[in-house]
């Protein structure tokens, strides 16, 4: 089972019936036989996201608890990572959340990520290898 990165944006569409990706990303989901992997990060810029319905956060927790999701914990050497992309990204803007997926796919050797927004076009790997988009 290859694992795939899921950045906060396609977890909150795959929550919300409100969002446009809502019916593509509940596809995308339902047909991957792949491992997801996210963030403690992420997944409290899910909560966040997700806060005008109690019903709907407790619905993600439950799916953290059951595994949908592996939420890999951040070790002492990413937040050095982090902050070395926060410095090469600072004129990008690049959110902690984003970061946290860069150094994660960095120590695990995880090209793969499904995310909605552009950001990790723009993001590169161990500085120069593009990520494998598979979401959308």
């Amino acid at each position: 089972m290859l694992p795939i990165l899921i950045d906060s944006g396609i977890i909150v569409a795959y929550y919300d019936n409100s969002d446009p990706w809502f019916a593509k990303t509940r596809k995308f989901f339902d047909d991957s036989r792949a491992q997801f992997v996210t963030t403690e990060p992420c997944a409290t810029e899910v909560m966040w996201l997700l806060q005008a319905n109690r019903l709907t956060q407790n619905e993600f927790l439950s799916d953290l608890a059951k595994g949908l999701y592996k939420c890999e914990p951040l070790k002492t050497a990413d937040f050095a990572r982090i902050a070395e992309l926060n410095a090469k990204y600072s004129d990008f803007e690049a959110d902690y959340p984003d970061l946290s997926l860069i150094a994660i796919s960095e120590r695990l050797d995880i090209p793969r990520v499904a995310s909605l927004d552009q950001d990790f076009s723009i993001y590169r790997r161990y500085g120069k290898k593009r990520f494998e988009r598979v979401f959308p």
